[in-house]
């Protein structure tokens, strides 16, 4: 069953940073999601919007011909 929550070692290997560090990319990104009316889970993060945030998703690449 795929997950659709990062948790904090999910970040960190990611991200290839330490946990402490993981926790703070979490906790930006989901007040980023508290600030648009998205409920957020201390310590986990939506897969989704972590991948669209880091460069993995498609929204940014417009134009990238």
């Amino acid at each position: 069953m795929s997950t659709s929550f990062m948790r904090v070692a999910d970040v960190a290997r990611e991200l290839d940073v330490s946990n402490s560090y993981a926790y703070k990319v979490i906790k930006s990104l989901n007040k980023d999601l508290k600030e648009m009316g998205y409920a957020t889970i201390c310590g986990r993060v939506s897969k989704q919007y972590f991948l669209e945030k880091m460069c993995y998703g498609t929204k940014i690449m417009k134009g990238s011909d």
